[in-house]
């Protein structure tokens, strides 16, 4: 058995606990928790999205996601609208003033980002981001596994 702090989960926690801080200090100092970082990240590169699709490519469940975008919506930085057509479909936005935040924060993020991948060779980063795509990838792979299975025996 391999020994507990080299195991993959442990890995990945002590890595979110190096990279994640200097993140959270520049979102802090904009008023900002990680998860509207996350919302305001994909509202800026979407005019609107249903609900739905925010809380899948956020990784924030649907019900936590209602209190995000209702503190964005408070502060003025997002708001939601329904659907003309289906009132049950909800859409999300940035406002002008989520909009003009990106312009604030996002050379601080990219500064943070650079930095980090500055700390390993183009190589390492590449094969890091690469094994990492893979092993989060398994679980849609499985399903689309069994889904095509189950396709043939119908």
């Amino acid at each position: 058995m391999q020994e507990f702090s080299r195991s993959l989960p442990m890995m990945l926690y002590r890595t979110l606990d190096a990279v994640m801080p200097r993140f959270r200090q520049i979102f802090s100092e904009f008023g900002l928790t990680e998860q509207q970082w996350r919302v305001l990240r994909v509202l800026w590169q979407h005019e609107q999205i249903a609900f739905r699709e925010l809380a899948d490519l956020t990784l924030i469940s649907p019900p936590s996601l209602v209190g995000v975008v209702d503190r964005l919506t408070r502060s003025g930085l997002a708001d939601r609208r329904r659907s003309d057509t289906d009132r049950r479909h909800v859409f999300v936005h940035a406002t002008g003033k989520g909009a003009a935040l990106e312009s604030q924060v996002r050379p601080r993020v990219d500064k943070a980002y650079a930095e980090l991948r500055g700390s390993v060779d183009t190589k390492t980063w590449n094969a890091l981001i690469a094994g990492l795509e893979q092993i989060s990838s398994i679980d849609e792979e499985a399903e689309e596994k069994t889904a095509s299975r189950q396709v043939i025996n119908e």
